[in-house]
């Protein structure tokens, strides 16, 4: 039995009538109370009091379902005792409100027949809910029991318990007392706690439970059943399944209004007032109060707000779909012409489910872009399917589509494919707008359809309205300068291009302009500066993608691969922060790329891994070339070549060779060839390459060195002649963005040369891979010309250029190549010079400036080559000199290799730019190098 708490003096009233009765005074009690404030249960407890005084029971309890039967309710009370219903069989005009005169007073005499020989309690609960004959019925017998042993208690809610205001009226002026249950205090809710868990509970758990109910009993307990999963001792109040059952159930048992003030105050949520529910319901603002202050000293409602959400849910989750769909179209209705925010008129056309006026997808347009420009993409995208799934016009479909494309591609490039497949035909027929166009060719080129995004420009082009120039030239650089396809043949070279849109208004145009202008030649210091500020101070949002991952890759070959770094963990952090994975995976491809550029594999394997592990393969496209390519390069160069088979089994797709994707994942496989001695196997790759970037794009070829893949693999075979062939035209590439190209290739043809000649073409090598950074390549080139020296037998010399490659690398020491060793082994000790070994104190003579020159002119550089390094004029180099023959006791500049050795060799002076002043990266230790060494055929 439920314990009743701080209902002692309503119980009390109930004592004192039932006393009158005995003694011979009728009683009429009406109580009232919301619902779940505990009526039944104050009912239930003075039925007990008064059976086991000797009194006879009589009960019902109103029920919705039955309220539109004649004389249920009666025939339940009369069945509670036992007593004959045979009058009740007299049938009801249609239609009637009241009983007959013989069904009246034969129910009344049965009744007051009753209390002739013990005291009789009549207990109505509910009475809200019973029928009109019975009601009228129990009228009648209640003006008849004034000088009966009769108790009669009417239970019901608060305001106008009874809907006929005939019957409220006829009922008020009957002598009576009236009972009104409050909600429980917060110490009466601290005691049903108590009884729960046999103790007393901590005062702020009782607090928080009375917060959540307002003091409802029922509420109470409720959430007490919902705890009760995590034990028998109460828990924090969290509503569950019995909680809302408990709401419904007691707002069923009210009046229709009741619930249907609820739902409105549901529905409207923060928008919720006395205005907005009347207008909701087509009622007035004051009778909305009234149910209003009802749902509040219930515990349902504070104000126009619910106690708790689980409430409001479970007020709505009782509608129909249809009904709750029509709801909340409603509100949308009324908010929009409110003014309302989009976003909030939004959240009820998506609770609705549909759209049935003309200003709704209006609005679902504005919401998508503005979720989406707070990064909310899946909000946004469901905006965007319904406005599709709801229009009733082709080609707004087709407008949406696109723009639901470009949202879901932010977080998953797989995903857009069913949208825009479709209109690649409507592209061909000129039926979208350039924008949109744009975006579907973008898509073409993605998945690798190049044929088909040539045939879409060219349609594009055939009808484009001066306008859209600007839409078009993007479309063209996407598709020439980031994935390497051709031009269509209307269009001018890239540079007349770029020098068009520099014309152009604005500084995102001005930025296309730029880049294009950079990656056709056209280079200086100041565009670099442009192209670094505008990535540095643009939000990402602003941001086109290709055109950020071409300008961050400008940068690093530029010789500011620290700069390029830079921005790239930038923008790295903001998309990871937006959730934008698409551009997350994109840039950490890119920043791999950079890194190899840098000569860090590690760092380039890590961040390569990372990007392919972001996304789905088949969200890649054929993009997935550039991390995959750049994984393959980097741990071919750190020697792991089972990873880099593994990586070479993934699946790409046919599309990626036509583009430069392709390209670089065959340089990649063909290098994986050459380091695991399957030469044949690289050459055919290297050709393709060659072939491809022939056919493809032959303003890109300086940037792809493939004659010198080409070059190192016939150089494997020992087709010397064929290498020095293609290594020398790709020395003749020359490109302002392929430094760094053009120092490798001049490695490889020192390969190629004899040892008197190479020296000179490394040297150059190694002045070239200072300034584009690539430690990696330097480490390479020092090694190759210690080796040659070695070679020609000048041992002192190869020794102070391996300690130099050492010290340029970041090795403390390092040691002469092994296959140098090999070829020409190092005399014994006492062979060497004896200047070999000098003192400090001998060393100490020279002044930095003298030690740098020194230090180049020991390594082979001439005099102006030296002045030209470390910025000087050639006769200052030739005093430094003649100072340094002096202070070391030489004559002629072969002594000095063997007169350095023994002292610490200053670095050289690197041509860096000068803003660049970052610590360079670690690159692969010399005494890993050999069987780089191998690899590349030296």
């Amino acid at each position: 039995m439920v314990r009743l708490f701080e209902r002692h003096r309503e119980l009390a009233a109930l004592h004192d009538a039932f006393a009158d009765c005995v003694s011979g005074a009728g009683q009429l009690v009406i109580v009232t109370g919301g619902p779940g404030i505990g009526k039944t249960e104050l009912l239930h407890e003075f039925a007990n009091d008064a059976t086991g005084a000797g009194a006879r029971l009589l009960t019902v309890a109103g029920c919705p379902r039955e309220r539109s039967l004649p004389m249920r309710a009666l025939r339940e009370l009369l069945n509670s005792g036992e007593l004959p219903t045979d009058a009740l069989e007299c049938p009801l005009p249609p239609g009637s409100r009241f009983a007959p005169e013989t069904v009246l007073r034969s129910v009344s005499e049965t009744i007051l027949g009753l209390a002739r020989s013990r005291p009789l309690v009549l207990l109505v609960d509910d009475a809200h809910l019973l029928d009109a004959p019975s009601l009228h019925t129990l009228l009648f017998l209640l003006r008849r029991i004034r000088t009966k042993r009769i108790t009669m208690v009417l239970a019901g809610w608060e305001q106008s318990a009874l809907p006929d205001p005939l019957l409220h009226t006829n009922l008020s002026r009957q002598p009576h007392r009236r009972v009104r249950l409050a909600p429980l205090s917060e110490q009466g809710v601290a005691g049903i706690l108590a009884d729960q868990a046999g103790r007393p509970v901590p005062a702020g758990l009782a607090a928080r439970y009375h917060r959540a109910t307002g003091g409802n009993p029922m509420l109470v307990h409720a959430l007490l059943d919902d705890g009760a999963q995590f034990g028998a001792e109460p828990a924090e109040p969290v509503p569950g399944v019995a909680y809302q059952q408990a709401v419904l159930a007691g707002l069923r048992g009210g009046e229709t209004r009741h619930l249907c003030v609820a739902r409105a105050v549901a529905a409207l949520g923060e928008h919720a007032d006395a205005r907005n529910v009347a207008l909701l319901l087509s009622t007035g603002p004051d009778a909305v109060q009234v149910v209003v202050d009802l749902l509040c000293a219930t515990g349902l409602l504070e104000g126009y707000r619910f106690r708790l959400p689980a409430a409001a849910e479970a007020v709505l989750s009782s509608l129909d779909a249809a009904d709750r769909s029509a709801l909340h179209s409603r509100v949308a209705r009324l908010l929009y012409l409110d003014g309302a925010p989009v976003h909030q008129v939004t959240d009820h056309l998506m609770a609705a489910g549909q759209v049935d006026e003309p200003w709704g997808l209006s609005v679902l347009r504005q919401a998508s872009e503005q979720a989406l420009a707070a990064d909310r993409v899946e909000q946004s995208t469901n905006y965007l399917r319904l406005a599709i799934r709801e229009s009733p016009d082709e080609q707004e479909r087709h407008t949406l589509s696109t723009a639901l494309a470009r949202a879901e591609w932010r977080v998953n490039p797989a995903a857009v494919t069913p949208h825009l497949e479709p209109l690649h035909h409507n592209v061909l027929g000129e039926e979208l707008d350039v924008r949109d166009a744009a975006t579907v060719v973008r898509h073409m080129l993605w998945q690798g359809e190049t044929g088909l995004a040539d045939q879409a420009v060219t349609a594009l082009a055939a009808s484009l309205d001066p306008a859209d120039a600007q839409v078009l030239a993007e479309v063209e650089f996407v598709r020439h300068c980031f994935y390497g396809v051709p031009r269509v043949s209307h269009r001018g070279d890239l540079a007349k291009l770029a020098a068009l849109e520099r014309a152009t208004t604005g500084p995102a145009s001005s930025l296309w302009a730029t880049v294009a202008l950079m990656m056709s030649g056209d280079l200086s210091a100041d565009a670099v500066s442009q192209v670094t500020e505008a990535l540095q101070s643009a939000q990402v949002s602003d941001l086109k993608l290709e055109l950020t991952l071409t300008s961050l890759l400008v940068i690093a070959l530029t010789g500011q691969p620290g700069t390029a770094i830079e921005v790239c963990e930038a923008l790295l952090a903001d998309t990871a922060q937006r959730g934008w994975t698409t551009w997350q995976a994109l840039l950490l491809g890119t920043r791999a790329r950079i890194a190899l550029l840098e000569g860090d594999p590690a760092t380039a394997a890590a961040k390569a891994t990372e990007a392919l592990e972001l996304m789905d393969p088949r969200a890649w496209g054929v993009l997935i070339g550039m991390p995959l390519s750049t994984a393959v390069f980097a741990n071919t160069a750190l020697g792991r070549h089972e990873a880099t088979a593994e990586l070479l089994r993934r699946k790409v797709p046919d599309g990626m060779f036509n583009t430069v994707f392709g390209v670089h994942y065959l340089r990649a496989r063909g290098h994986h060839y050459l380091s695991t001695d399957r030469p044949f196997a690289a050459l055919n790759d290297f050709e393709t390459c060659g072939h491809l970037m022939r056919e493809r794009n032959p303003y890109l070829q300086p940037l792809v060195p493939w004659r010198t893949d080409l070059a190192q693999a016939n150089l494997r075979i020992g087709r010397t002649r064929a290498a020095k062939e293609l290594a020398e035209e790709q020395v003749g590439q020359r490109h302002p963005l392929g430094t760094r190209l053009r120092a490798i290739a001049l490695r490889v043809l020192a390969g190629t040369s004899q040892p008197r000649h190479r020296t000179a073409l490394l040297r150059e090598s190694i002045d070239l891979l200072q300034a584009c950074g690539d430690r990696l390549e330097l480490a390479l080139a020092f090694a190759d010309l210690s080796a040659t020296h070695y070679e020609l037998g000048d041992y002192a010399r190869a020794r102070l250029v391996a300690r130099q490659a050492a010290q340029e690398t970041g090795e403390a020491e390092a040691r002469a190549p092994e296959s140098a060793s090999a070829s020409a082994p190092e005399p014994e000790p006492e062979a060497l010079p004896a200047a070999v070994a000098v003192t400090d104190s001998v060393a100490a003579l020279l002044s930095d400036a003298e030690s740098r020159v020194a230090v180049l002119a020991a390594l082979g550089y001439t005099n102006r080559e030296i002045s030209g390094r470390i910025h000087v004029t050639v006769s200052t180099v030739e005093q430094h000199l003649t100072r340094v023959y002096r202070k070391l006791n030489v004559t002629r500049r072969t002594e000095l290799p063997s007169k350095l050795l023994g002292r610490e060799i200053p670095a050289l002076p690197e041509q860096r730019p000068a803003s660049d002043g970052r610590a360079r990266p670690a690159a692969l230790s010399i005494r890993e190098l050999p069987p780089l060494w191998r690899r590349l055929a030296l």
